[in-house]
């Protein structure tokens, strides 16, 4: 069973009380994330950030059947009209309808983020806490591979290789930028998985002939949950950022589909004279890259026992 980090261990009890002193305890001293989501609640600005991103969420995938149009149509009797009745968000110059560009590019940009975050968080992890874990030549190698990838320039690499991407799956687009995400995570991960292998509990489970991935899985990764938390929260922006840097370039998202990024890039040479091209999915842009990092800074703070309590 995974002891928990040392972050935690000036919150949380020194000693078990059996019994009746038991129970009462139980209803007093709040679980490790029951004491992360008390103190992230107290941030209010974190707070904010979270309701704001599931509101965008919401948005994103149910607002699609609120609206007239589909992200394909084209009305031909509304070229390049203003926000009205009819179209909320105004009319693009072939007649589609922007709200529903602008959601099905928000449910793009918001799949892409995940996705990557999820897969370089989780790259990052395993690789970090196996090197730091097992040491010798296996620490070597992917130490190695690891400072590698660190001096190859990603952005150029991903643009010399999108044009393979076009006319297949975006989810080479995901797996390519997440490969460039998650090396500086596998060494901080990497150097608190050498501390963590020379606790009691570690070494004990070693010596009683526990597997690898039994220990790195139960007593590594648990201890390291936090860092990985927050580095997850970081990468969903980072990856919506860099899908829109690509596809303002044309590297990224495709036609016929679109992201807010491949929409900014099409309405920007338009944002004077019809600025809803560019305004509606820049504006939500923003919004989601701003909500993102206020739940960040707010999972930081959370889980870290030396931060203040009001925010």
């Amino acid at each position: 069973m995974s002891v928990p980090s040392d972050q935690f261990s000036s919150v949380l009890p020194s000693a078990e009380p059996t019994g009746a002193a038991a129970a009462l305890d139980e209803t007093r001293v709040p679980s490790r994330w029951g004491l992360v989501l008390k103190r992230f609640r107290r941030r209010r600005l974190a707070a904010a950030g979270l309701a704001v991103l599931v509101a965008l969420f919401a948005l994103a995938f149910l607002g699609p059947y609120l609206g007239h149009w589909s992200y394909t149509d084209h009305d031909f009797n509304a070229f390049l009209e203003g926000p009205s009745a009819a179209h909320w968000f105004g009319t693009t110059q072939t007649g589609a309808d922007v709200y529903a560009l602008t959601l099905r590019g928000m449910q793009k940009s918001l799949i892409i983020g995940l996705l990557v975050a999820v897969i370089a968080t989780g790259l990052a992890a395993l690789v970090g806490s196996f090197a730091g874990y097992m040491g010798g030549w296996v620490d070597r190698v992917l130490m190695w591979f690891v400072e590698l990838l660190l001096v190859i320039p990603a952005f150029l690499i991903i643009a010399i290789l999108s044009p393979n991407f076009r006319g297949r799956t975006w989810l080479l687009l995901v797996l390519v930028v997440a490969a460039f995400l998650w090396m500086v995570t596998a060494r901080i991960v990497r150097g608190m998985t050498i501390s963590l292998r020379e606790r009691e509990y570690v070494l004990a489970a070693r010596y009683m002939g526990v597997s690898t991935p039994t220990i790195v899985f139960r007593h590594i990764l648990p201890n390291v949950a936090s860092l990985l938390i927050i580095d997850a929260t970081i990468n969903v922006s980072v990856a919506i950022l860099t899908e829109t840097g690509l596809s303002f370039f044309g590297f990224g998202v495709q036609p016929p589909d679109v992201s807010l990024g491949s929409l900014i890039a099409d309405g920007t040479s338009s944002a004077v004279t019809y600025p809803w091209l560019f305004g509606f999915p820049a504006a939500l842009l923003v919004l989601i890259v701003l909500s993102v990092n206020l739940v960040g800074d707010g999972l930081r703070d959370a889980l870290d026992p030396t931060s203040g309590t009001t925010g």
